[in-house]
């Protein structure tokens, strides 16, 4: 939480100095308040059902929580594909006349990918509150907390039809990801052959393998959440509990770690933490 937190007061109190963000600067201000919004609510869904389980049965907390867990869990895996799509287009060199007109015009699209990004994690975000709510309606007895857990069990009937809508939305998400990476990778390892052959300067190169490395991260951190959360659609109604502490592991872990690849793969953010840590470091 506090490396998103982090993230968004260096990016807001850019904002407010130079009145402006560029496209990169949106897209990750947002990302950094969707993640810290999604670790927030899972803090408090953890302490309300470890102190006061008792709050979760009173109606509709639980189907709000779920349904806000669904939205900024949802926005993280679409904003994180809106940042790779991003760099492909902004980094990547190709002659194709479409490609040339989207990196002219990149600038103007980002904004229309944030809000296609939050509409669709809206989308299911209100689906998943509305099969709970429905299950809940039908199933939960609310005179104790036994009976809560049966309902539960039983009303799993009930997400099969929605496991499906989000496994479709975010495999979407997943195969942008995909080409966007591939297709990036390709176009900077061609270009590091380009720069080897002419003998271009040793500090171009670095920067390219450096975004070589960085993409390739990326990719590999961003498969292994889709990964998870495909397990998490599978198990969830199997009640394996190991295979499901595995997956929430991986899926709270990964916003805090991509995000702190992000704050070192940002030249002023790795600064101002760098700064930051010394300074604590001196006191």
């Amino acid at each position: 939480m506090w490396i998103n937190a982090f993230i968004l007061c260096v990016l807001g109190i850019g904002w407010v100095k130079k009145k402006t963000l560029n496209s990169n600067e949106k897209i990750l201000l947002l990302l950094g308040f969707s993640r810290l919004c999604f670790l927030c609510l899972s803090w408090i869904y953890v302490f309300l059902n470890e102190i006061y389980p008792y709050c979760l049965l009173v109606d509709p907390i639980f189907q709000l929580l779920q349904g806000a867990y669904t939205v900024f869990y949802s926005s993280n895996l679409w904003l994180s594909a809106c940042l790779c799509i991003f760099y492909f287009i902004k980094i990547a060199n190709f002659r194709n006349r479409f490609f040339i007109y989207l990196k002219v015009k990149i600038d103007r699209i980002v904004p229309w990918l944030l809000f296609g990004s939050v509409f669709f994690s809206l989308i299911v975000g209100i689906l998943v509150y509305n099969s709970i709510d429905k299950a809940v309606c039908k199933n939960l007895n609310f005179t104790c907390l036994g009976n809560f857990w049966k309902a539960t069990i039983r009303r799993e009937e009930h997400f099969y039809p929605l496991h499906f809508v989000i496994g479709f939305l975010h495999s979407t998400s997943f195969m942008t990801v995909i080409f966007s990476a591939v297709f990036l990778l390709f176009s900077l390892w061609r270009h590091k052959r380009t720069m080897q052959t002419n003998s271009m300067s040793s500090l171009s190169m670095e920067a390219h393998i450096r975004a070589m490395k960085s993409i390739l991260s990326f990719f590999i951190m961003y498969s292994i959440s889709f990964m998870s959360l495909i397990l998490s659609l599978v198990y969830t109604t199997q009640h394996k509990n190991h295979v499901m502490f595995l997956v929430y592991l991986i899926q709270h872990a990964y916003p805090g770690v991509h995000s702190l690849f992000l704050i070192f793969s940002n030249p002023k953010m790795e600064k101002t933490l760098l700064r930051i840590l010394s300074c604590v470091k001196c006191k």
